[in-house]
């Protein structure tokens, strides 16, 4: 039977969880507002490299047009660290595996990098093994550094392994707490779009030229592409991580909110029982003493 005290204890408690869910709620939003200026701001950048892949490209793209071998695929699979994020990587687990299946890469012709400790455990449940893992970064400064050794861990499988198809897996988020799995095919560089870039008319009257080595510009800008791709794949997956996120405290917070209701109810019928009990045994008490 529970005391009007331990009755106060839970409502203590349910209380201050509350808190700590309001807390995780405006930190979460707070996030989502940084990722997605981080997207944003990528798009000036991203506009920049387009430009300069479309000078560097007039009458050279059919050069580019050489088939990749499709021996191994490279996957590149965007999750969370931490947990209280919904679905996010349930389902981008199951989306991943899906296009790689139907790509017709077997489980073993499979070089998978997870970031994210909680998606890279999901992988393996899932009977995908996870060739290396990744701390996902915790603020926008951490997302360059990370950027940075993926393009060092993909140049090493084109020349180590030989594995020249490169896909991103991520998260994107849509808007409020909405997000949906998307995926990229980063390498090789899609010869559609190339072309379509040097097909486009330029801004102004005066065609950049370059004096550099085709070559030496060509790789560089394809650096950047890479950058720009893999910048907005920790980008996007962070947002809608904290996307997820804000929306289980919300699913949270309405059930502590009706939970710290009924316990205020049950408080009060007791404290109501115990004063009336008080008041007939004083009743009683006196009765007693005036008989």
């Amino acid at each position: 039977m529970q005391t009007v005290e331990d009755l106060k204890r839970k409502i203590e408690s349910t209380e201050d969880l509350r808190s700590v869910v309001k807390t995780m709620k405006a930190l979460a939003a707070v996030n989502i507002r940084q990722y997605e200026r981080a997207v944003e701001s990528l798009a000036e950048y991203n506009r920049t490299v387009e430009m300069g892949l479309q000078i560097a490209l007039r009458g050279r793209s059919r050069v580019l047009a050489r088939p990749a071998p499709r021996h191994t695929l490279g996957a590149i699979i965007f999750g969370s660290d931490q947990g209280m994020c919904g679905q996010l990587n349930d389902q981008i687990v199951s989306y991943a595996l899906e296009v790689m299946g139907d790509l017709g890469f077997e489980e073993e012709n499979r070089a998978v990098v997870a970031l994210g400790e909680r998606v890279a455990g999901r992988l393996e449940d899932a009977g995908q093994p996870v060739a290396e893992y990744f701390s996902v970064p915790r603020s926008v400064g951490g997302i360059t550094p990370m950027v940075q050794e993926l393009v060092l861990k993909i140049e090493a499988w084109g020349r180590e392994r030989g594995i020249h198809h490169i896909y991103l897996f991520y998260s994107k988020h849509l808007s409020g707490a909405s997000f949906r799995p998307h995926r990229v095919h980063l390498l090789p560089v899609d010869q559609e779009w190339l072309s379509d870039l040097e097909g486009q008319a330029w801004p102004s009257r005066g065609l950049p030229t370059f004096t550099m080595d085709w070559e030496r510009l060509f790789s560089a800008l394809i650096h950047q592409y890479l950058f720009v791709s893999l910048f907005r794949g920790f980008a996007e997956s962070l947002a809608s991580e904290n996307a997820s996120r804000l929306a289980s405290m919300q699913g949270a917070e309405k059930n502590i909110e009706e939970w710290l209701g009924e316990l205020n109810t049950q408080f009060h019928q007791k404290r109501q029982t115990s004063i009336t009990e008080e008041l007939l045994d004083i009743v009683a008490g006196f009765e007693a003493l005036r008989e």
